[in-house]
């Protein structure tokens, strides 16, 4: 897909599978392709995703939740949103991930969900970092932590969704903002066309 200047790529499904295929020999393939899924089906940010506690997505019985609550001191400008883990493939290597993180954690719910390499949390640096270095190994220029937001937004849109819905979704206060994520998709736009009958 695009890549205009000054704005994150957005992936290609062969692209994002490329980027996963490639973290399934990492010795931390398991939390990066975690974190790859999260940023793709949830559209959340580098900033967000570091911020996120194993209390997020998993309940005191250690269930998975089905809606998300990311409280305003874990986003960009301060607006509490939610999220829905409704996303097979998402809830599939979320319950993967959890496997291999201590079982005793869940009774810390306040512990990082996506720990480092220290066994501590990533700072929104360091996980915008670990975003650059995926995308890096399998020569996707222009590619960063907020290609997976940006393609999110996108697919949304070429679904069919609602911008105001897109809206929600992605934590905008402004409408206008949610556009600015949006790609023209010409085969889209070529097929809504050839619908027109005079």
């Amino acid at each position: 897909m695009s890549n205009e200047r000054g704005k994150s790529r957005v992936l290609t499904s062969s692209e994002f599978k490329r980027v996963v295929k490639m973290q399934e020999s990492n010795k931390y393939g398991v939390r990066n392709i975690c974190c790859l899924y999260i940023s793709f089906y949830l559209g959340l940010r580098a900033k967000e995703i570091s911020a996120l506690k194993i209390g997020t997505f998993v309940d005191t019985s250690g269930n998975l939740k089905k809606e998300i609550l990311l409280k305003r001191q874990m986003t960009k400008g301060l607006v509490q949103r939610r999220c829905y883990l409704t996303n097979d493939k998402l809830i599939k290597v979320l319950r993967k991930y959890m496997e291999i993180r201590n079982k005793s954690s869940y009774n810390n719910l306040e512990a990082p969900l996506i720990l480092s390499q220290k066994k501590s949390s990533f700072t929104p640096d360091t996980m915008q970092k670990l975003f650059s270095s995926m995308y890096r190994q399998v020569g996707l220029d222009g590619a960063t932590s907020h290609s997976g937001r940006r393609s999110f937004a996108n697919l949304l849109i070429d679904s069919g969704t609602g911008i105001s819905h897109v809206q929600k979704l992605m934590g905008h206060k402004n409408i206008q903002t949610t556009t600015l994520y949006i790609d023209e998709n010409p085969k889209l736009l070529g097929k809504i066309s050839s619908g027109i009958n005079i």
